[in-house]
């Protein structure tokens, strides 16, 4: 990574801090309503992980936390506003809100409301594309809390068994909604928690983008070629 490319990055994120920013004063303001969830202090791991991958070409999911990645997949971000503000112009034609922000042309296949949900969605994609020998890889983003579903354990062994190219990403931001990690978690490093389904796992700085982007780089690299998860 290079000063320019360095230089960019840090417009991106400033860009989605910025975007975020605007998002929350309209919710303030009351014209953006339903739920609002949003991604301040995170942005080096959504556009460092996917920066290190081909957005816009390989398939992306996360939870409801999902402006940031679907603007880095390449969505529109007028868009992306315009379907906070339930406006037939919005990427969902309104209908999703901020938690369901989709671009199917960007391969952003969607934010979801449901704790846990994308992880099994995202395996599925995987083995779609396993099957049709396609090059792409299935990308699925999301946070700690959900890593107590039992979707996560699912997928994650199913994708083990299967050798399937999906890269699961946990932002850990030590809080489900109230409650701190320690409350609700046995294995609070997450990382640790995908040991036993034999899938290789690192603990990143999400905040440091040249590390993230390091990592993901090589996390990508080994899905990509067909190693498994």
């Amino acid at each position: 990574m290079d000063a320019a490319d360095k230089k960019r990055l840090l417009r991106e994120m400033l860009y989605a801090r910025r975007f975020e920013e605007r998002c929350y004063e309209a919710y303030v303001e009351r014209k953006i309503g339903g739920f609002l969830h949003l991604y301040p202090g995170e942005e080096a791991c959504a556009i460092g992980v996917l920066e290190a991958a081909r957005p816009g070409r390989d398939y992306v999911i996360t939870g409801y936390r999902d402006h940031v990645h679907a603007i880095k997949c390449g969505a529109d971000p007028k868009e992306v506003m315009a379907e906070l503000f339930g406006k037939e112009t919005g990427s969902s034609k309104g209908r999703g809100g901020s938690m369901h922000i989709f671009d199917v042309k960007h391969r952003f296949m969607g934010g979801y409301a449901l704790v846990g949900g994308p992880f099994p969605l995202a395996a599925g994609i995987a083995k779609a594309l396993k099957m049709k020998g396609e090059e792409e890889i299935s990308i699925c983003f999301l946070g700690d809390a959900a890593n107590n579903q039992g979707t996560f354990h699912e997928a994650l062994n199913m994708a083990s068994l299967w050798q399937l190219p999906v890269l699961y990403v946990c932002e850990n931001n030590l809080y489900g909604i109230g409650t701190r990690i320690d409350r609700s978690t046995a294995v609070v490093e997450q990382y640790k928690r995908v040991c036993s389904y034999d899938i290789p796992a690192a603990q990143v700085d999400g905040q440091d983008i040249e590390k993230v982007y390091a990592a993901a780089r090589e996390a990508v690299a080994h899905v990509r070629s067909g190693k498994g998860p």
